[in-house]
């Protein structure tokens, strides 16, 4: 290994004086939009009771999801036209907009206006951040950005319920939203900088996608329905969720690379990995405290316990990969859809009746280490297989497959939970369907090479 290969090297490539900043501001954006998700379920509660809109408590989240979806995909075309620039900072300060909005809200409606700004804001910050990773960072430093940004994640996950319920007991739901304004803008100062000398890629074949808005808007729709049937486990949320997988067919065809449903070899099968193992672990982990609770008797705070164990290993894997920037990222990828297999696995021995409660445990602390290497494994060779003008389509494709699986597959626990009455009776059956498009994974993830390459698994020197 030469100096240049070294951890300190890779460590030197984030935290230099070129690019320090970047680094820090990419990782306080993402945490930021992180601890909004997690707090506002928190806030949720008291914040509709204030305004009086009870009835519209799903509304909150679908109107997220629907605009994050839609500025996910024009997001991504913006910058494969024109560079991430402009979204890098149009995006953090309109999802800064929609908190202001929102933290100001006397009515339901305002405060939808504000999270379909947080929405948006959030959606094309999540690809623009991708597409400037791609143009910033070499390749060999990438797979330590991306353990970064997960772990980015985990502080929010951990710290993001309580604080936010500590603030709302306090002072006020409307500080959930009102006090990331100041963080915001200190993020978006930190990667101007960045941005300022970026140049708009240059155009290739495939970078005039017809069709993109429309087939964006459709999509847009479908989720959010998919969204709202998954928070109602009913008859008429399994007919929505149909209904609108029917919309969503056609867009695909559009939003998609060629090949995702077939597992198409490089591109393809990325996005679809990184569909299969956010469908797969985020359902289960939606359906988990209802498991142990309604099943087994343990109280909320006890079943959200796993909960923790599993984004805790989740960062540590996706921290170990990045300091080990040589091994094959399609090995990671199918030992990642191993461990979350085998952790979907274990529920069905947690699920039934007769189940063994504290075996979730252990079995979501092996799911979350797969999710660390896999995910980052997937991000690391969207960026290596994508042209400088196909980054932004191909990133916000493989978001799009992530919300989407994990739409439909919570909607359909929601469906079975609805026709079986009861979480001991109907989550074996869901897990059973998750292990086994866990499996899918694990014999795919081979085909996300790069078609025609030796070996496009490593790194290049």
């Amino acid at each position: 290994m030469t100096a240049a290969q070294t951890p300190s090297a890779v460590r030197d490539e984030l935290f230099g004086p070129s690019r320090r900043a970047t680094t820090i501001g990419i990782v306080l954006l993402i945490s930021l939009i992180a601890f909004e998700a997690m707090g506002v379920n928190t806030a949720m509660p008291a914040l509709v009771a204030d305004l009086g809109g009870v009835a519209l408590y799903a509304w909150p989240f679908v109107s997220f999801m629907a605009a994050s979806v839609f500025a996910t995909v024009l997001g991504g075309r913006w910058c494969d036209r024109a560079g991430p620039r402009v979204p890098l900072v149009v995006s953090p300060l309109m999802f800064g907009a929609g908190l202001l909005v929102a933290g100001t809200a006397t009515t339901m409606a305002q405060l939808l206006v504000g999270r379909v700004l947080q929405g948006a804001g959030a959606g094309m910050s999540s690809v623009a951040i991708f597409v400037l990773i791609a143009a910033v960072y070499p390749e060999r430093a990438r797979p330590a950005v991306f353990g970064l940004i997960s772990s980015a994640w985990v502080l929010p996950a951990l710290l993001g319920p309580p604080v936010s319920g500590l603030v709302t007991q306090t002072l006020s739901w409307h500080w959930v939203f009102l006090g990331l304004v100041p963080l915001v803008l200190v993020a978006t100062a930190l990667v101007v900088p960045a941005v300022r000398t970026l140049t708009p890629p240059e155009q290739g074949v495939g970078a005039v996608r017809r069709g993109v808005v429309p087939a964006a808007f459709a999509a847009s729709l479908g989720v959010a329905a998919l969204s709202w049937a998954s928070q109602h486990a009913s008859v008429l949320a399994a007919v929505v969720a149909v209904a609108s997988v029917a919309v969503l067919v056609p867009a695909l065809v559009r939003l998609f690379p060629r090949g995702v449903f077939r597992l198409g070899r490089g591109i393809p099968t990325v996005v679809a990995s990184r569909g299969l193992l956010a469908g797969v672990f985020f359902t289960i982990n939606s359906y988990l405290p209802l498991m142990l609770e309604a099943t087994h008797g343990w109280s909320l705070a006890a079943a959200g316990i796993p909960l923790i164990v599993g984004a805790l290993a989740w960062s540590g894997a996706s921290a170990w990969q990045g300091r080990h920037p040589d091994l094959p990222r399609t090995t990671l990828l199918r030992v990642g859809f191993c461990g979350v297999t085998v952790g979907a696995a274990g529920m069905l021995l947690v699920a039934p009746s007769w189940g063994i409660p504290w075996l979730a445990l252990p079995f979501w602390a092996i799911a979350g280490l797969g999710m660390g290497l896999g995910f980052s494994s997937v991000s690391f060779l969207l960026l290596q297989q994508s042209e400088a003008h196909e980054t932004g389509f191909h990133t916000s494709a493989a978001q799009i497959a992530d919300q989407l699986g994990t739409a439909i597959l919570i909607g359909a626990g929601g469906a079975v939970l609805a026709l079986l009455g009861t979480p001991a009776a109907a989550l074996p059956v869901l897990i059973a369907v998750l292990v086994a498009l866990g499996l899918i994974g694990v014999f795919g993830a081979a085909r996300a090479a790069q078609p025609g390459s030796a070996n496009t698994t490593t790194l290049s020197e």
